[in-house]
């Protein structure tokens, strides 16, 4: 088991209350052993002129997906989590619908972790794959 804590997808909903998690439609819907998903619709937030969702909300919802999942791994008293590096590779343009992402650790470390986050169209198509570097910072 990969996460320290497993709180409920309503309590981790509740979490982007008033963010931009929110703003852009990002929910939260399946959380396991060792993943944690979310979808986010694609529309008028989340598009680009084109008409295609913007790489820009893709990488928010690859580091949403990866920042939260890194805090359910340590014990939040002690430390925090805070992104260090992101990269994302476009794949597949999406016009709309709903996208899905979902995160799994590559690397848990004692001051980094490495999470991967697929990101599919509802036809299951892979769109958008992203790495995010977490750094683990203890509390002062």
């Amino acid at each position: 088991m990969v996460f320290v804590q497993k709180p409920s997808l309503d309590q981790i909903n509740l979490t982007g209350k008033n963010t931009m998690t929110e703003f852009l439609g990002i929910v939260f819907t399946d959380i396991g052993d060792d993943h944690l998903s979310a979808t986010m619709p694609v529309d008028e937030r989340t598009k680009q002129p084109m008409g295609l969702l913007h790489g820009g909300a893709n990488v928010v919802l690859a580091e949403t997906l990866g920042s939260v999942a890194s805090s359910l791994t340590i014990d939040l008293t002690k430390q925090v989590c805070v992104g260090l590096e992101i990269n994302a590779n476009h794949l597949k343009g999406v016009k709309s619908g709903v996208v899905t992402g979902t995160t799994k650790p590559i690397h848990l470390g004692r001051s980094t972790q490495v999470w991967e986050i697929k990101i599919t169209n509802e036809q299951g198509q892979l769109c958008c794959i992203s790495r995010i570097t977490m750094a683990i910072l203890d509390k002062k």
